[in-house]
């Protein structure tokens, strides 16, 4: 499983969400990756996902959410069966816990 945080720089909520991701790769398998709405990736990730501003959240390349993330509603997300067994080691071919990737534009 692959979680993408859309970000921006100067940005409190997207400090938030990264933190709120990275205390739950503790308890679920998924990968990773930052990526600012300042690059041209980051831009066509928003708007082919409807995202309209920081931070934006994307779970397999599908929005999960934006704005501030709720830790409770991403916990019960990834704990729904479907979405849990996608997490589990080797179910994608990775047992890797969390690996962080920062866009090289990040600040």
């Amino acid at each position: 499983m692959r979680i993408i945080v859309l970000t921006q720089a100067s940005c409190h909520a997207c400090d938030q969400a990264k933190l709120v991701v990275s205390r739950l790769s503790s308890d679920y398998f998924f990968q990773v990756e930052a990526i600012g709405l300042d690059t041209d990736e980051g831009r066509a990730l928003a708007a082919r996902n409807g995202i309209i501003f920081a931070p934006g959240i994307l779970i397999d390349d599908v929005m999960f959410s934006y704005g501030r993330l709720s830790e409770k509603k991403l916990r019960l997300q990834l704990s729904r069966p479907d979405v849990a067994a996608q997490g589990q080691p080797g179910s994608n071919g990775s047992s890797q816990n969390v690996a962080v990737h920062h866009n090289a534009h990040q600040q």
